[in-house]
């Protein structure tokens, strides 16, 4: 790694594979919030980033659907579109779309080439070597501002907000789509303190929506968006949706926003997809009404009912079913528990989970334990994967108070035998989910929608 860094006479990245892994090896730099390097780093590239309009979308959970909407309702209103979101299910190039298709590999190859010696310079200084995820974001705006030239950029943050190296940006307007508890060890503690991570994208003057719900979170951004003399679009506030019906796995809303209001269906499912679909359409409307953005209610509807996200309540197999959910924290388990027997009918629930050693695996299973008849914990193929064993004493301790009566519990460390298992168990009646840590999601869904070449990662 050192040799690789430090040597000014490398040999050039001849193809995707040599780029990616390239960008991947700086991963041991880990994650180091601040901007220091990407400035300098766009400082050297003339700061292509201030030529695009970017949506800047943070926030616990949501971020990846509430993109998967812009990005559908634009397109289909005619709009190019860059979409820029991590962390991928398929494979390296899924981060980088322009208008729905992936990077070309070659592409990513010929920006990888050029800032490498960038890098390379900036890793002999005293702010040390980008991270993984800065070239990453480097290359993504060097591809969207010299390369594809997107009316707009959708603009996913990795971590957080305030020190994640998307913020770089100033966006045209700002979302934040909720606040949970995830990443504590990084973000902090408390709700309080997690809120002002996200709520650093608002910007000065910059419009910013959001759906959060606790009134400590509310209070946090609000206080930012006046500091920042930005207006803010609140749910519950200033823009409200309420379920109307569910029709054919279609879910439909009343959107009643500042301007207007409106009937909107989505093919999303689960309840916490009207809340990104509603904060989805309340941006929308901020485009509409004050940057010019001509948006044809038809366009607009289709867009939405359209829209889908991988590993999202996503029905990968019929026999057995099979549903694929990225649930991986507290309230990505409780919109898991509340939706699945809204939009499912089954005998028992077997679930398959395998998850990260970084999370509130305990809050996660106090929503889970409830409804499920088999538990199967595994392991996801992953350096900070959770030992299985320790799942299995959390979930044991929370049995008593938590679980139905029955509950089986199996480990099974190896994830390509624990859903050999989940899919023996599993009979026509049942219904069989896989969740957790989107790293075993992604491992799963390619080898049941058999995607031999299938990458993964953050």
């Amino acid at each position: 790694m050192e040799e690789m860094i430090g040597s000014g006479g490398t040999a050039p990245l001849s193809s995707y594979t040599e780029a990616v892994d390239w960008i991947n090896g700086l991963i041991p730099f880990g994650i180091r919030p601040g901007l220091e390097r990407i400035e300098v780093l766009m400082e050297k590239l003339g700061n292509p980033h201030r030529k695009l309009k970017f949506i800047h979308v943070a926030g616990t959970n949501g971020k990846g659907s509430t993109c998967a909407f812009l990005t559908s309702v634009l397109l289909k209103s005619g709009y190019s579109v860059g979409t820029f979101t991590s962390p991928y299910i398929t494979k390296f190039t899924n981060r980088f779309q322009y208008n729905g298709m992936d990077i070309p590999e070659e592409t990513l190859a010929e920006l990888a080439e050029k800032l490498r010696p960038l890098v390379e310079e900036i890793a002999g200084t005293e702010l040390g070597s980008p991270t993984m995820f800065e070239v990453a974001t480097a290359l993504a705006i060097l591809y969207y501002a010299e390369r594809c030239y997107p009316d707009v950029v959708v603009w996913e943050t990795g971590l957080g907000g305030r020190l994640d190296v998307t913020n770089i940006v100033t966006p045209v307007v700002s979302v934040i789509t909720n606040v949970g508890h995830d990443h504590t060890d990084v973000l902090g503690d408390t709700l309080e303190k997690i809120a002002g991570e996200k709520a650093g994208i608002i910007k000065p003057g910059v419009p910013v929506v959001s759906c959060v719900s606790q009134p400590e979170v509310i209070a946090v951004l609000k206080a930012k968006a006046a500091a920042c003399r930005s207006t803010l679009y609140l749910a519950g506030e200033d823009f409200s949706y309420d379920l109307t019906g569910i029709e054919d796995g279609v879910q439909r809303f009343n959107f009643k926003g500042p301007f207007r209001s409106l009937d909107v269906g989505i093919g999303m499912k689960g309840e916490h997809q009207l809340s990104n679909a509603a904060g989805a359409m309340m941006t929308l409307e901020v485009l509409r009404q004050y940057m010019a953005f001509m948006l044809e209610d038809e366009d607009v509807l289709e867009g939405f009912k359209n829209t889908f996200w991988a590993g999202r309540l996503e029905e990968v197999s019929r026999s057995p079913r099979i549903v694929l959910d990225g649930a991986h924290n507290p309230e990505g388990a409780e919109s898991l528990a509340k939706s699945l027997p809204q939009f499912y009918k089954y005998g028992k629930l077997n679930l398959l989970m395998g998850m990260l050693a970084n999370k509130h695996h305990e809050s996660y299973f106090k929503h889970i334990l409830p409804i499920v008849d088999t538990l199967i914990l595994t392991e996801p193929d992953f350096r900070k994967k959770m030992d299985a064993e320790e799942l299995q004493a959390i979930a044991e301790r929370l049995r008593d108070k938590y679980a139905k009566e029955n509950l089986e519990i199996i480990v099974e460390r190896n994830w390509g035998k624990a859903l050999q298992l989940l899919q023996s168990i599993t009979s026509e009646k049942d219904l069989a989910v896989v969740s957790g840590t989107l790293y075993l999601i992604s491992d799963v869904r390619s080898t049941l929608l058999r995607q031999p070449d299938s990458e993964k990662g953050w």
